[in-house]
């Protein structure tokens, strides 16, 4: 039985299809008789000459080989538009030669080991007729990718030298010793925006020797993490090598997500670097951090965001011959540097658009920073929304009504919910003013009850109205104490079970009466100025006091100066 070669289209038997095509489809071919002959009438097989000008001169049916299905659309058309020209009259070029099989190492993307690779059709952006045989083709291609990418990106450090203001990945950081031995544990990387933390994973795939894996939470799912981890398997199985899978934003995967990572990093199988900017305590799997280690990267100082600025402009001069315009002067780096509040990737940004801005015709220095629009850096979800209320609540208590009033504009400012901060209001009344000033408790239901019902921005007002109140009013926590010291007393053994005293029970019932209940009672409002001798707690706790007589504590801050000293 004969069947058609996949290269050539030839005939040929099926138990010699392997050697036909190892021959360079020349040998092994057979002669098929048509449908309408008989085998005294099939023809004779005929020289090699003359089946190569009988399949020219035939049409043959089209059949696209296997190697094309991996080609680019760009790639397909550039390989197609030379072989309809070499079909003309006039056409100097021989015909190609039959296709020769691959090697493993030559891939499916060769269509021969002797032709070479088609360039895609879209390797330079400004194409001319010379590109396509010139050599610097893919150069140029990556240049202006690369110059097309924003500045924060062209800038990204290469090696950890380059890191910037990060003492784990400095000359002595215990981070960098791990690396440079190649004993990368799994690990989560955990700090603000800006701060070097994919930087540094790139990094560690540049200076170890395991394959490396970036993938991004926010894009990525389970089903395509576990063919990473069999992917990984096979590899350490096969060659003994180790991979690395970096996963950014890791913190969007679930709690149930994450758990597809616990077995991989538990056996070795693979080693996780994962990237946050929220607190890995309330975001990471509890079991998944306990098999990583925590490395906490610190915000960046003015200093180092000046450093970066000047070294990318250094980089922009060399790379586009353009001198640096006198506007971008020490004192607008250092604007920038402030401006950029320890975020790299940002001041990156806004550099990228000063350098644009300064070369208009009449740009200032102010027009620039005035281009420059701030936004806070707040989210209301995550760390920021519980350290700056907190920090809020602790000014007031503190008796500071600049410091108060300077986080509550900054919570306002960045949207926060003006309710939320009016219901902590509420509380610091009753927790910190408390039996000192009783009138605070009910201004900070009216101011609750005013940002209720008239909104931002107006409820601004009365929102600073009732922080400056809480923080100049004398401060007693003798209620709050006594609150708590009750709540420790229930936590001994017994006490939260002791029966109420019989006459301070309620005797709703004739059976209750009979027995006893609310008998002996004294109804003090009958008594004169209110006074009789009744025992409240139970027997247990008889001379147990939770209240204290005194507002505040007792301790003394060495570093504050007292009255008379």
């Amino acid at each position: 039985m004969a069947v058609s070669c996949p290269i050539c289209n030839q005939p040929v038997k099926t138990v010699d299809i392997n050697a036909h095509i190892d021959s360079g489809c020349q040998r092994h071919i057979v002669a098929e008789p048509g449908p309408d002959s008989s085998p005294s009438q099939a023809t004779p097989p005929t020289t090699q000459a003359a089946r190569v000008f009988q399949a020219a001169s035939q049409p043959q049916p089209q059949k696209r080989q296997a190697a094309s299905f991996f080609q680019s659309p760009a790639a397909k058309r550039q390989a197609g538009a030379p072989a309809n020209r070499q079909n003309g009259p006039n056409s100097t070029n021989k015909a190609a030669p039959c296709a020769l099989k691959r090697t493993y190492d030559e891939g499916p993307g060769r269509s021969s080991p002797v032709e070479p690779d088609h360039r895609d059709a879209s390797a330079s952006l400004t194409p001319t007729p010379a590109a396509a045989g010139d050599s610097s083709g893919p150069v140029a291609k990556r240049f202006k990718t690369q110059r097309s990418a924003p500045l924060a990106e062209r800038m990204r450090p290469r090696s950890l030298d380059g890191v910037a203001g990060q003492e784990l990945v400095g000359p002595f950081g215990v981070l960098r010793s791990l690396i440079e031995n190649d004993r990368v544990p799994s690990m989560i990387l955990w700090g603000a925006s800006g701060t070097g933390k994919t930087t540094i994973a790139r990094c560690i795939s540049q200076n170890v020797g395991s394959r490396f894996i970036e993938l991004n939470a926010t894009n990525t799912g389970v089903a395509e993490a576990k063919k990473y981890f069999a992917e990984a398997s096979n590899e350490m199985s096969l060659t003994g090598r180790k991979t690395i899978i970096f996963c950014d934003e890791i913190h969007r995967f679930t709690k149930a997500q994450q758990d597809v990572f616990l077995k991989p990093v538990e056996a070795g199988t693979i080693t996780l670097i994962g990237a946050t900017t929220e607190n890995p305590s309330f975001k990471v799997q509890s079991a998944l951090l306990s098999r990583c280690r925590t490395f906490t990267l610190s915000k960046l100082t003015d200093n180092d965001i000046k450093d970066i600025l000047l070294r990318a402009i250094r980089v922009e001069e060399a790379e586009t011959g353009a001198e640096r315009s006198p506007l971008l002067d020490e004192e607008l780096l250092a604007y920038l540097s402030s401006f950029s509040d320890g975020d790299a990737r940002t001041a990156l940004n806004l550099l990228e658009l000063a350098l644009s801005l300064s070369q208009r015709a009449g740009v200032t220095k102010a027009a620039i920073k005035h281009a420059l629009t701030k936004t806070l850096v707040y989210d209301r979800a995550g760390d920021q929304h519980y350290d700056t209320i907190s920090a809020f609540h602790k000014s007031v208590r503190g008796s500071d009504p600049d410091a108060a009033l300077y986080y509550l504009a900054r919570m306002l400012q960045s949207g926060e919910d003006p309710l939320f901060i009016a219901r902590r209001m509420v509380v610091i009344a009753s927790e910190d003013v408390g039996l000192a000033d009783n009138s605070l408790l009910p201004l900070a239901t009216a101011a609750y009850t005013a940002a209720q019902q008239i909104g931002m921005p107006e409820a601004r007002i009365p929102l600073a109205h009732c922080a400056v109140a809480l923080s100049v009013a004398p401060k007693s926590t003798r209620a709050y104490r006594g609150l708590n010291a009750a709540y420790a007393a229930l936590e001994e053994p017994g006490i939260a079970s002791l029966p109420v005293p019989i006459h301070l029970r309620n005797a709703p019932t004739r059976l209750m009466r009979d027995l006893g209940y609310g008998r002996t009672y004294k109804y003090p409002p009958n008594y004169v100025a209110g006074m009789v001798k009744q025992d409240y707690l139970p027997a247990e706790l008889f001379g147990r006091r939770f209240l204290e007589d005194r507002d505040l504590g007792t301790e003394v801050d060495p570093d504050v100066v007292m009255d008379g000293e």
